[in-house]
């Protein structure tokens, strides 16, 4: 299991730019980039009025978790990618690795072979963009003396007068 990477400027914009690609080449409306908790590393399209993208992305990570988790007790490991089809929209859920997920919300203008076909790439694009990142190198901040020397007033000094 990987570590969730920080991501910095420059791998927020790759991860946008293959985001573009994709919904440019698939022809979807929207997508998401999430961890399997829920929380939104990146996003591209207009998704459907009415729709919040925080709580969508926290239901579609709840959904692929319990589908996983079916999969599993029926003996199935490799689960990988889930299709939700309605009359309007439909979403197709694509793991990432074991830590991301690829959430893609298409209507009728595009198919589910189009849209499986270019997120097979995308995965692999995000992937390598979400490893590199995740193995970029972190400088430490050093906050100095006043900031460490401000923080023990405020927290042990006050404290010790309260």
């Amino acid at each position: 299991m990987h570590a969730m990477p920080i991501l910095t400027i420059e791998s927020a914009e790759r991860l946008l730019k293959a985001l573009e690609e994709y919904l440019e080449n698939s022809e979807a409306t929207f997508a998401l980039i999430l961890d399997r908790g829920g929380a939104i590393l990146s996003q591209q399209g207009e998704i459907p009025p009415a729709t919040d993208p925080v709580i969508f992305a926290a239901l579609a990570a709840g959904s692929f978790a319990a589908t996983h988790e079916l999969a599993l007790r029926i003996g199935e490991t490799e689960f990988s990618a889930l299709h939700q089809q309605g009359k309007r929209w439909h979403v197709l859920m694509t793991a990432i690795n074991d830590n991301t997920m690829l959430v893609t919300v298409f209507g009728l203008k595009t198919t589910l072979g189009l849209v499986r076909f270019y997120s097979t790439t995308a995965v692999k694009r995000i992937a390598v963009i979400l490893e590199h990142a995740a193995n970029e190198p972190r400088i430490p901040i050093d906050l100095g003396t006043e900031a460490t020397d401000a923080s023990h007033e405020v927290f042990v000094e006050s404290f010790r007068r309260g």
